[in-house]
């Protein structure tokens, strides 16, 4: 009878070295993520380095530029009088201390002026402009009231003003005030001083002609 529960004892010993190496080799019910590197199922958690689901933030590499950008220095649409006229950098021919621009389209003179600001464009290929032959010369003036012209010589000579002048609406000439053609014969060499006036505003530029 002894020997039969001796036999039982060590069967349960047995069995109890058993269960205790399965409890050893597997870890408990939720340590998983603790003991491996893997996060835990359902935890939510994220490897370093990528985004999270739905949050909204992107990798970290440039952005594609934004097609609405523009570009700086370009005039805003619809406003062609945005950025300011392109500046001529050659002296041509000039006299009386008015210089006449020729790094432009089209030759320009900047006059001296009180109470305005006071610019011209010559519809020339190049100064001096040629006596007995009309010349078309468009005006931008600051200040107020409509524009007078009239072009002398020193000895009191008159220009011929065949027409203006005429006041525009507008053009791509970029330069301050408003705008206004005039078309003038000058009968004879020598430098011509264009006297101009408004209501608010007065000026002159020297003309060199040929």
């Amino acid at each position: 009878m002894r020997l039969v529960i001796s036999g039982v004892a060590s069967v349960a010993v047995a069995v109890a070295v058993v269960v205790e190496g399965c409890a050893g080799g597997a870890p408990s019910t939720g340590s998983e993520s603790a003991a491996s590197g893997a996060p835990s199922p359902g935890s939510g958690s994220v490897p370093s380095g990528a985004p999270s689901p739905g949050s909204g933030s992107a990798p970290s590499e440039a952005p594609y530029p934004d097609s609405r950008s523009i570009s700086s220095g370009a005039p805003t649409s619809g406003d062609v009088r945005a950025s300011a006229s392109p500046g001529p950098t050659v002296t041509g021919v000039g006299c009386n201390g008015t210089p006449v621009l020729e790094g432009g389209p089209l030759p320009e003179v900047r006059g001296t002026a009180r109470y305005a600001e006071l610019w011209g464009l010559l519809f020339v290929d190049a100064t001096p402009l040629k006596a007995g032959k009309e010349v078309k010369i468009v005006w931008r003036m600051t200040g107020e009231g409509p524009l007078r012209v009239r072009a002398s010589l020193p000895d009191g000579t008159t220009a011929e003003q065949k027409w203006g002048p005429e006041e525009h609406s507008g053009s791509t000439w970029r330069r301050p005030g408003q705008e206004w053609g005039t078309g003038f014969v000058f009968p004879k060499a020598g430098c011509w001083k264009v006297e101009l006036s408004r209501d608010r505003g007065s000026g002159q530029v020297w003309l060199p002609v040929r």
